[in-house]
């Protein structure tokens, strides 16, 4: 069979690393913030950041041929376009893309995907020497960039999430796992008569504190320094898992979902909000949850499967965005 040249020059297009690596380093080196509003010529720079000349005029050309910078008169400097990659744009770039970040050496651990096929586990650990966690805990930088992904990531779709549900059924809530505060803050401030109380590891509780202080919420928000395989604050209306459970392989998710069943009151609700396989997650998403994490975005089936052996019952699901749905879970009569 012959082939198609359109075909092939598609496919070397989707295979092809060099952009991909390009991006990741120029993040890495620091040069759209570097090169924002002030221009460098190449020798200049090279000694600046101690790398080789002739190599780093070859990076920035590549970076010149999609725009990420220009050439002016005071050398190589970042365009508008380029300015998306800086530190601090607000848009979780820099913290995917920089190899030092929890969520840049996150995805470099994709180098090891053939592992992660033969076997069914994380490909990170394999790449790293520990898991994703494991190494977040030992490296609090790590943990700081993670904590500031997630609540960039999140931000656009907090408010559809707040209105897509009617969160005022419950009096109590508790975010398991529930990072900085910013979807907890959020609920609580649309609904005054709501408490709520957050679950997180001490550094990114603390956090959570300074977010719940900051809206006033502090009378409102109770956080906890914990984890969410230990036993939870029991006795609330409704926990919350924003995001967890697709990061951990069944054993870890059932222990996670033990917690939550014995900490519920009888006729309270366990809520899950994460992408749904078939409905709201795709093929890319999945793949990561698996290099990452070990875990893996869940059909419905397969959340009931969870789910069950804790006596949860699914009882409704909300498409919340284009992105995640809500699985409410109640407790099976006894």
């Amino acid at each position: 069979m012959g082939w198609n040249d359109n075909d092939v020059d598609a496919l070397r297009r989707m295979a092809g690393l060099a952009t991909p690596m390009v991006l990741r380093v120029a993040v890495t080196l620091g040069l759209p913030d570097r090169l924002l509003g002030r221009g460098a010529f190449v020798e200049e720079l090279a000694v600046e950041l101690d790398v080789a000349p002739g190599a780093l005029e070859t990076l920035l050309e590549h970076l010149e041929t999609f725009g990420v910078v220009e050439r002016t008169v005071t050398g190589f400097e970042t365009t508008a376009f380029g300015a998306n990659l800086r530190v601090g744009a607000g848009n979780g770039l820099n913290d995917l893309l920089h190899s030092d970040t929890a969520g840049g050496r996150g995805e470099l651990a994709f180098v090891e995907l053939a592992h992660s096929i033969r076997t069914g586990a994380a490909a990170y650990p394999y790449r790293y020497g520990q898991d994703f966690w494991a190494d977040l805990a030992a490296n609090p930088g790590l943990r700081v960039a993670f904590d500031r992904q997630m609540t960039n990531r999140f931000h656009a779709q907090i408010p559809r999430i707040v209105a897509g549900f009617d969160w005022s059924r419950f009096a109590t809530i508790v975010d398991v796992g529930g990072g900085q505060g910013g979807l907890l803050a959020a609920i609580l401030a649309a609904h005054p008569r709501m408490h709520g109380h957050l679950v997180d590891l001490e550094a990114t509780a603390a956090d959570a504190r300074d977010t719940f202080d900051a809206r006033d919420l502090g009378e409102r928000a109770q956080v906890t320094a914990g984890s969410f395989f230990d036993p939870l604050p029991a006795g609330a209306d409704a926990y919350l898992l924003f995001d967890i459970l697709h990061n951990w392989d069944d054993e870890h998710a059932h222990r996670i979902l033990s917690r939550c069943a014995e900490a519920v009151r009888p006729e309270g609700r366990v809520l899950v909000i994460e992408g749904i396989g078939g409905v709201r997650a795709g093929s890319e998403s999945d793949l990561q949850m698996l290099v990452i994490f070990g875990g893996r975005e869940r059909r419905l089936d397969e959340f009931r499967t969870l789910t069950a052996p804790h006596g949860l019952v699914l009882e409704t699901v909300t498409e919340l965005t284009d992105q995640r749905c809500l699985l409410e879970f109640r407790l099976a009569a006894g």
